[in-house]
């Protein structure tokens, strides 16, 4: 194999650029859950942030995470829309159930206030049209809660498609999970039908189709014919110490999909919370040129599961090129938080920008409802 094309790709170390602490921003947090830790810790790191405020739902829980997490003179509200109101914020890091993503989002943008919105963006289409509409009307910053695009393997992953390496993208495999791993140790809002709203599908989901989607230009999804189960989920078994979390369950552990995307792209698609399968296979992204596998993950985490290999051809032979495992100097959750409050200060455009996961968005409605349906549906997305 040609050391050229593993040269095009080396990691080029760009220069630390130097954090103008002459603003400090002001920030929210909304929604005091395990998720809203990372992105406190990340805060911190910030010389130019300062969080001023919290709130969450449940009596007494907001108060024992800012003592948990160690921090002082911070306002403590019952509700996303008393902090808004009752606040001067910057930024506001939306952190609650899936379910309640839209309204706060919505909220906060309508008072002209930032946005960095936890992953899955939503649990509906439309609530990510809404999301979309309201953000350009504000004409505020809204970053959606996808870190691993700034994992350097994820970059790779994306220089190689986009420098042409496979020619023409026109099928391409993805999903991946766990064997055992429904998210249940913080309780049950993840699996809930009003609080979760959606499960594997959207958690991890939304994560492997954010990976090939911005690897191949997030082209526009048109049709889709999707299944879901919730077999594990429901079973009282599955869970020894709380069987009475099966009763509750109302999302999928399970969920697959063949996806039509604009440019003759196929999209095979599958992910899982609970299998019995080690994986669902790995991560393929067929070209007119060369074809790429990725390794897949044990549990989705941010990165890939071992060395890339590119299957191509030099001078009519059949070659390949086993790309190594690029180590990631930072932190993933603190360059989610860097960059949100960089393209603040900056006004520069969104680091994960809604319009591209409006389309992420569209792929899960869209398995949601053809799975419900049982049939192949068109996925329509409103202009906005």
């Amino acid at each position: 194999m040609s050391e050229d094309i593993l040269n095009k790709f080396k990691k080029i170390h760009e220069e630390k650029k130097s954090t103008d602490t002459g603003k400090v921003l002001k920030i929210g947090i909304i929604g005091t859950g395990w998720i809203a830790e990372p992105h406190v810790n990340a805060y911190l790191k910030c010389p130019d942030a300062k969080i001023v405020a919290c709130a969450d739902l449940i009596d007494g829980k907001a108060a024992a995470f800012c003592k948990k997490m160690g921090l002082e003179d911070v306002r403590l509200y019952r509700s996303h829309k008393e902090l808004l109101d009752n606040e001067e914020l910057d930024a506001v890091s939306v952190c609650t159930y899936n379910c309640t993503h839209a309204e706060c989002a919505i909220y906060a943008l309508e008072k002209g206030v930032h946005v960095l919105l936890e992953k899955p963006m939503c649990v509906t289409l439309d609530e990510a049209v809404a999301i979309v509409r309201a953000e350009k009307a504000s004409g505020k910053v809204l970053s959606i809660g996808f870190q691993p695009r700034f994992d350097e393997n994820m970059k790779m992953i994306k220089k190689i498609v986009q420098n042409g390496e496979l020619g023409d993208v026109y099928y391409i495999q993805t999903g991946g999970g766990r064997r055992r791993g429904i998210p249940t140790p913080f309780g049950t809002t993840f699996i809930q039908k009003d609080t979760g709203g959606i499960g594997a599908l959207g958690d991890i989901g939304c994560y492997s189709l954010d990976m090939v989607l911005n690897a191949v230009g997030y082209p526009k999804p048109l049709t889709v014919s999707g299944y879901k189960s919730d077999f594990f989920g429901k079973r009282p078994s599955y869970y020894p110490k709380h069987p009475e979390y099966a009763k509750v369950f109302g999302v999928d552990d399970f969920a697959a999909a063949f996806i039509r995307l604009e440019g003759g792209i196929v999209l095979d698609f599958r992910i899982s919370w609970a299998m019995n399968m080690d994986t669902s296979g790995d991560t393929l992204i067929l070209g007119t040129k060369a074809g790429l596998r990725i390794p897949s993950t044990e549990c989705w985490n941010g990165t890939v599961g071992g060395p890339m290999t590119l299957y191509h051809e030099i001078s009519g032979k059949q070659v390949e090129t086993v790309i190594p495992v690029i180590k990631t100097d930072f932190n993933l959750f603190d360059m989610k938080i860097r960059t949100f409050l960089d393209a603040i200060k900056e006004g520069t455009p969104s680091p994960i920008p809604s319009s591209q996961i409006l389309y992420n968005q569209a792929i899960i409605d869209g398995i949601n409802k053809s799975a419900e349906l049982g049939r192949e549906i068109e996925i329509k997305i409103p202009k906005i």
